[in-house]
C-alpha cells in the first residue's frame, strides 16, 4: 500500500531510482541537480536497498561509470547539470549509437534564467542532436514516475534516455506516493560483442541506422495528452496551445484564472524527443491557430514543422530567460486575442551575492589583490567565482578553465619577449581542481607556463551542498573510501614550487605569493602552486575547532569604508548615523583576518 509523503523535485527523483531497482548511481555537484545523488542515499538506507552510489570527479567519469555498469544488464543512472552534460558530452554521443543493455537513465537538470549556471542551455536540443530520447516533467510527483517509464523504455529498445527536471521542478515540493521498491536481482553478464562495444568506423554506418530506426519506433508512441476530451465550441475552438515540462503547468493555470481553460485546447508533451509523429500530422490539420510554449529551445516547435505555428521561431514567446507565470500570460492574452487588463508584477531587485562571514577565499582573495594590484586573475566555476567582487577574479569561463587560461595569457606575454610580463595568479576551488583542473596543471606544466596557481582548499564543494572530495575521503553513502591528496597529484604533475598556507595568516600567505612570483621569475621557474587551505566556515563542527577572537571597532574608526568595500565581510556593517563601521556578531565568526584590513587599525580583539 503505497503511502505519501513530501518531497522536494530531486528527492522524488531519487526515490524513483531506487524504486525502480537501480543498482549503480553516479553524480557530480551542481546545482540545481545537486540533491539528488543525497536522495538516493537516504532512501536506499532507510529500504535497505543495496546500490553502489558515488560522487565522481567529474561528469564524464560518472557517465563512463554507470554506462559500463548498465553493460552488465543491471540498471544505473548519473545526475549532473545542463553544462555537465557538455563534460560528459563525448560518451553521452558514443552511447546513442552503441546502446546498453540493463536500463540506463541520465537526469540532467536544466536552469533555465539561469539561477547557478554560466549558459541557460536546452537538454532537449542536445537530445535531439544525439538522438536520444528525453522526458519532461512538470512536477516533483510526475519526474518520479518518469524515472520508471524512462527505464523501461530504455532496456526495451537498448537505448540511453534522459530525463530532463527543470530548476522548478528539481526544487519544487509536493505530496509524492511513495510505492513498493522493485529488486531485480539480476545477475552481473558482460557479453563480449567487440563489433559492438568496440565500434570502429566500418561498423558506424549501420549502428547509425539502427538508432534511427529506434527512434522513428519512439515517436509512435507517448501522444500528448489534451487537457479537453469534449469542449464547448466557441471561437477559440480553432486554438490550441502545446506545452511541456513546469511550464506547462504554468500556462494551465494562467487559462484557468483566465477563465478559458475549457475552451481551448492546451497538449501536454511528456516526451518532447522525439515528437510522437501522428501528433504532428494531427496538430496542423486540425488547428488554424497554434502557439508552443517551451523552456528553453524550440525544441516541440520546429518538430511540427509549421510556418504559421506561434513561438520561439516567430518571436512570439522568448527566446531566452526563463518562461515566468508573468511573461506566460502576456503570450496568452495576445495570442488569444483576450480584451484583458494584465496584472502588474512588482520588479524585485536581488542583492548582489558576496562570500560568508569568515570564509578562508575572502582572506586569500584580499592578501592575492593587495600582493599583486595589477596582476591577471582567471577563475573558475564555484563559491570563489565571487573573488570578482574584490576585483580579484577577471575570468570564469568553464570547470578547469582557469589554468588553461592562465597559461594562454603567459603565453601570449611570452610571445612579444616580455620579461617584465604581469603576475598571472589563477584560483582555483579543490573539488574543481579533482574535477578538471589536474590535467591543466600537467598541460601548463609542460607547455612552460609562468603563472601562479592558488588551489583554495576548503575540504568540500562549498557551493553545491558540501558534497566529499576524494581528499576528504568519505564516499557518497557515508563510508570511508582511500583518500586521494591534492599535494601528491601537484608533485606527480612535475611541480617544482609548492607551498601550503592558511589564509587566515594574511601576512605569511602574502610573503609566499611573492616566493611563488619570484620562483616563477627565474631562470629555472615554471608553475608555482599555493595550496590555501582551511575549512568551509559554513559548518559548525568546523567551526567549533576554530578559536574565535572577539572582534570590535573602536572609537579610532573614520568611517573611511575600506573594510566595507575592500573586504566585504557581511558581519561589518556601516552605520550611517554615526558614520562608523560595527561588527554584526550574529553573522561574525571572530576569524579576525578583518584585523590586517582596516587601515587606521581600528578593529581590535579583547
Amino acid at each position: 500500500m503505497a503511502n505519501e509523503q513530501i518531497l522536494m523535485g530531486n528527492e522524488a527523483i531519487g526515490r524513483g531510482v531506487i524504486e525502480a531497482g537501480c543498482t549503480l548511481f553516479s553524480s557530480y555537484p551542481g546545482t540545481p541537480a545537486s540533491e539528488i545523488l543525497k536522495s538516493v542515499v537516504k532512501f536506499s538506507k532507510q529500504s535497505k536497498t543495496s546500490i553502489h552510489t558515488e560522487w565522481s570527479v567529474n561528469e564524464k567519469i560518472a557517465y563512463e561509470t554507470a554506462l559500463a555498469h548498465s553493460y552488465t544488464g543491471k540498471r544505473a543512472a548519473v545526475a549532473m547539470k545542463q553544462v555537465g552534460l557538455n563534460v560528459a558530452s563525448d560518451p553521452f554521443m558514443r552511447s546513442a549509437y552503441l546502446g546498453v543493455k540493463g536500463g540506463f537513465l541520465i537526469i540532467v537538470a536544466d536552469d533555465p534564467g539561469p539561477h547557478s549556471s554560466q549558459t541557460e542551455q536546452d537538454t532537449r536540443f542536445f537530445a535531439q542532436f544525439a538522438k536520444i530520447p528525453v522526458f519532461d516533467p512538470s512536477s516533483p510527483a510526475e519526474a518520479k514516475e518518469m524515472v520508471k517509464e524512462a527505464f523501461l523504455l530504455s532496456e526495451k529498445l537498448e537505448i540511453p534516455v534522459v530525463l530532463r527536471p527543470t530548476t522548478r521542478v528539481c526544487h519544487a515540493r509536493q505530496n509524492v506516493k511513495l510505492n513498493s521498491i522493485k529488486v531485480l536481482k539480476r545477475k552481473t553478464l558482460f557479453k563480449k560483442e567487440p563489433a559492438r562495444w568496440v565500434a570502429t568506423p566500418g561498423a558506424l554506418t549501420s549502428l547509425h541506422k539502427g538508432l534511427n530506426d529506434k527512434i522513428e519506433e519512439i515517436k509512435k508512441d507517448f501522444y500528448p495528452i489534451c487537457n479537453n476530451d469534449k469542449k464547448p465550441k466557441s471561437k477559440l475552438s480553432e486554438y490550441c496551445i502545446v506545452s511541456s515540462g513546469v511550464v506547462y503547468m504554468y500556462v494551465y493555470e494562467m487559462l484557468e484564472s483566465m477563465g478559458v481553460l475549457q475552451k481551448v485546447d492546451l497538449y501536454k508533451v511528456n516526451v518532447p524527443y522525439p515528437l510522437n509523429s501522428k501528433f504532428i500530422n494531427d496538430i496542423s490539420k486540425k488547428y488554424k491557430k497554434i502557439l508552443v510554449v517551451e523552456e528553453t529551445y524550440p525544441v516541440i516547435e520546429m518538430q511540427l514543422l509549421n510556418s504559421e505555428i506561434k513561438g520561439k521561431v516567430s518571436k512570439d514567446v522568448s527566446d531566452c530567460g526563463e518562461l515566468t507565470p508573468e511573461k506566460i500570460e502576456k503570450i496568452l492574452v495576445k495570442f488569444l486575442s483576450l480584451n484583458k487588463k494584465l496584472k502588474k508584477y512588482e520588479d524585485i531587485k536581488g542583492v548582489r551575492p558576496t562570500l560568508c562571514a569568515g570564509c578562508p577565499h575572502r582572506a586569500s582573495f584580499y592578501a592575492i589583490k593587495k600582493t599583486f594590484p595589477k596582476g591577471i586573475f582567471p577563475s573558475d566555476i564555484g563559491c570563489y567565482t565571487l573573488g570578482v567582487n574584490f576585483g580579484a577574479v577577471d575570468t570564469c569561463h568553464c570547470m578547469g578553465a582557469c589554468i588553461s587560461f592562465g597559461a594562454g595569457f603567459y603565453h601570449s606575454f611570452a610571445e612579444n619577449k616580455d620579461s617584465d610580463f604581469p603576475t598571472i595568479v589563477v584560483t582555483i576551488g579543490d573539488s574543481t581542481f579533482f574535477h578538471s583542473g589536474v590535467p591543466a596543471l600537467v598541460n601548463a606544466v609542460f607547455t612552460g607556463a609562468r603563472i601562479i596557481v592558488v588551489i583554495l582548499d576548503n575540504s568540500t564543494t562549498a557551493m553545491t551542498g558540501g558534497q566529499p572530495t576524494p581528499q576528504v575521503g568519505y564516499q557518497a553513502d557515508g563510508n570511508k573510501g582511500k583518500q586521494v591528496f591534492i599535494e601528491d597529484l601537484v608533485k606527480a604533475s612535475g611541480v617544482k614550487f609548492l607551498k601550503k598556507c592558511d589564509p587566515y595568516k594574511i601576512k605569511e600567505f602574502k610573503t609566499i605569493l611573492k616566493e611563488a612570483d619570484k620562483f616563477c621569475r627565474s631562470a629555472k621557474g615554471g608553475v608555482a602552486v599555493i595550496i590555501s587551505k582551511h575549512p568551509c566556515m559554513m559548518y559548525k563542527d568546523e567551526r567549533a575547532k576554530q578559536e574565535k577572537l572577539n572582534v570590535f571597532v573602536s572609537e579610532e574608526c573614520i568611517g573611511c569604508k575600506i573594510c566595507i568595500k575592500g573586504f566585504e565581510c557581511p558581519a561589518l556593517v556601516f552605520d550611517e548615523t554615526d558614520n562608523k563601521v560595527f561588527i554584526d556578531n550574529t553573522l561574525c565568526i571572530g576569524c579576525g583576518v578583518c584585523l590586517d584590513v582596516c587601515p587606521t587599525g581600528a578593529i581590535l580583539t579583547k
